[in-house]
């Protein structure tokens, strides 16, 4: 009977503790403006919640005025200390916080507020580097060509078909698709992924050592190398397994088949721009002027105010008329639920801002170069979670810094951004345009150990041209 009793009550809870789960996901995934109106929404559908006037601290309970800050949990331990002043903040009015350093506009925007750049496709990308170079009649051709790519940025026309549609010579439209296939990225135009190795190989030779035998391997191996059949392939070249096999590699770090897979352009292509942040959900700042002073990290609660279980709601659901008890239960079970989920986020993003801050301190008072490699596995397993509770938490959160940018929050966990900072500033100072394999030797010297297409990669989602290009545009 015992036992019986034990499984029934297991039974029991596991639906409760499930939902409770589900629905704490739910809401930590939600912006602070998503909550908001997840909240207005239950208000409005549910009896059984209620919001009231007086506002309390989401941590300690102390009745606080209504936006205001709890006096007790925002208050420093020590003014000299690392550790950040946490809470949770019902504040929804932040036209000025000048009292801990920060200030922000009256009437305009943020100083050094980030606006997402309008995304730019890949022919207009193209065209744009190459129109100065072609005839005002060519450009049209150039277009036609430059619309006939596929997302792997690979013609899918034949070049003659063109030629008869327009009536004009082959030469001329050759010669049109040589400066696209030699633009950026390199080797976008070519029919085939071959054609595009190789345009791409032509290139690299301008500026750096390549393998003899990288064209050869290309032009007679390529489905060895698509296979990695590295023993047939030094037969077909006449070199050893482990030659043909360190050749390949080379063309697997250095040559892309398919040129349009990689980030291009001025800005990243992708269909999802950088959002711009009109309010943000956690707001960072000096406790004073001082750098050695605490970071001060206010986690935004959507409302002003106290949401919580109606009281007379909760006290007569016993006297529910005939047919409505259960409704009303339900609608109980719903608020005590919700109010349990939303102490259970706050809880979470106070501990994941807790580690966070103390991590990034440096990058949150001194910039991108001083951005940490953080995972948020290892955050996770710091903080004793779940790797997903981490990404739900970070997922469309955005931050104000105490210079007045707003951040999403997901940037804090940018393991490249420091070294696109570093790459940023060696092009800078360049006298000359540095190859991406020079430019590779001296980020090495300054301790990041990167390939060079690894710097080509940040390179193009920094927005910075090649080497060749820069040049043509120093003589222009």
């Amino acid at each position: 009977m015992r036992q019986s009793q034990g499984q029934i009550l297991r039974h029991s809870m596991r639906p409760m503790t499930t939902a409770h789960l589900a629905q704490t996901m739910t809401l930590l995934e939600l912006s602070s403006v998503e909550l908001e109106q997840k909240i207005d929404a239950e208000l409005a559908s549910n009896p059984a919640l209620e919001l009231q006037e007086v506002a309390h601290c989401p941590q300690c309970h102390r009745r606080l005025p209504l936006s205001k800050m709890c006096p007790v949990c925002s208050r420093p331990t020590n003014s000299l200390s690392e550790q950040p002043i946490i809470f949770v903040s019902p504040r929804t009015d932040f036209t000025s916080y000048d009292y801990r350093g920060a200030t922000s506009s009256s009437g305009g925007e943020l100083p050094g507020e980030e606006w997402a750049a309008e995304t730019e496709d890949l022919p207009t990308y193209i065209l744009r580097q190459i129109a100065p170079e072609l005839k005002k009649d060519d450009r049209l051709l150039a277009a036609h060509i430059l619309t006939s790519l596929d997302d792997d940025g690979l013609l899918t026309i034949p070049l003659s078909e063109i030629a008869l549609y327009h009536r004009v010579r082959m030469a001329r439209l050759e010669n049109i698709l040589s400066l696209i296939q030699h633009a950026d990225p390199p080797g976008v135009g070519s029919p085939t992924p071959q054609q595009a190795l190789l345009v791409q190989l032509e290139i690299l030779e301008e500026t750096c050592d390549v393998p003899p035998l990288a064209a050869a391997a290309i032009l007679k191996g390529m489905e060895l190398l698509s296979r990695h059949a590295y023993m047939e392939l030094g037969k077909q070249l006449k070199i050893s397994a482990i030659e043909a096999q360190d050749l390949a590699r080379w063309i697997s770090e250095n040559l892309n088949p398919y040129p349009a897979r990689a980030h291009w352009g001025s800005v990243r292509h992708s269909t999802h721009a950088e959002p711009n942040y009109p309010s943000a959900d956690v707001v960072i700042s000096r406790l004073t002027g001082e750098l050695s002073s605490p970071l001060v990290v206010e986690i935004i609660s959507p409302y002003a105010g106290s949401l919580r279980v109606n009281p007379l709601f909760r006290q007569h659901i016993s006297e529910a008329p005939d047919g409505t008890a259960e409704k009303w239960q339900n609608d109980l079970d719903s608020a005590v639920l919700l109010v349990k989920c939303l102490q259970q986020r706050d809880h979470t993003l106070v501990r994941l801002m807790q580690q966070l801050v103390v991590i990034q301190r440096q990058y949150i008072l001194k910039g991108d170069a001083f951005l940490l490699p953080v995972t948020r596995a290892s955050l996770a397993e710091t903080l004793e979670v779940h790797e997903s509770t981490i990404s739900r938490a970070v997922s469309s959160k955005s931050v104000l810094l105490p210079n007045g940018r707003i951040i999403p929050m997901s940037r804090m966990f940018d393991r490249s951004l420091h070294v696109r900072t570093a790459l940023r500033q060696i092009v800078a100072t360049e006298r000359r345009p540095l190859s991406d394999t020079q430019i590779a030797r001296l980020l090495g010297e300054q301790g990041y150990d990167v390939a060079r297409r690894t710097v080509a990669k940040y390179r193009n989602m920094e927005g910075i041209l090649p080497a060749r290009l820069r040049a043509a545009s120093m003589r222009a």
